[in-house]
């Protein structure tokens, strides 16, 4: 009589299985997150605004010299760079609103760029202005990220 010894074959994963597929799911997970790199995307997206606002901001200073026959506000009269708020370069009664609705603000500043719309508070834009040797008006942005500059001259 022969006896057959039943070999049963029992169906899954080992362990060692499970970690390696854990692993490289891992690895691409970081390869992801370096090439989406958020930190970075976030800083863009703020570099993209202070832009944004800095033309904003010229533009109502440009139209607001045309009105006045080229006459440049005393307020930036200096070749210093001045900060736009109000112990600066107070800007915002004469900008806001006939010029621009208002007074943008840096993303990241302590308004979260929320717009200065009265300009009786106290605000700080967390830009500078400046007039240059040849009358040329400046804006721009000094926390600009990721080692950028950015400023506009007209």
């Amino acid at each position: 009589m022969k006896y057959h010894r039943s070999v049963s074959f029992k169906k899954g994963f080992t362990l060692i299985e499970i970690l390696i597929v854990i692993g490289i799911i891992a690895i691409l997970a970081a390869v992801v997150l370096v090439a989406i790199n958020p930190t970075r995307q976030f800083a863009q997206a703020n570099n993209t605004q202070r832009a944004s606002n800095i033309n904003a901001i010229l533009n109502g200073v440009g139209q607001m010299i045309v009105d006045s026959k080229g006459e440049i506000s005393e307020e930036i009269s200096s070749t210093t760079p001045r900060d736009i708020s109000t112990s600066g370069a107070d800007m915002c009664a004469q900008l806001v609103p006939k010029y621009i609705p208002a007074l943008p603000t840096d993303p990241t500043s302590t308004h979260k760029g929320a717009a200065v719309t009265d300009c009786s508070e106290a605000y700080d834009t967390d830009y500078v202005i400046q007039k240059d040797a040849d009358g040329r008006v400046t804006v721009s942005a000094p926390n600009a990220q990721d080692g950028a500059t950015i400023s506009v001259t007209r």
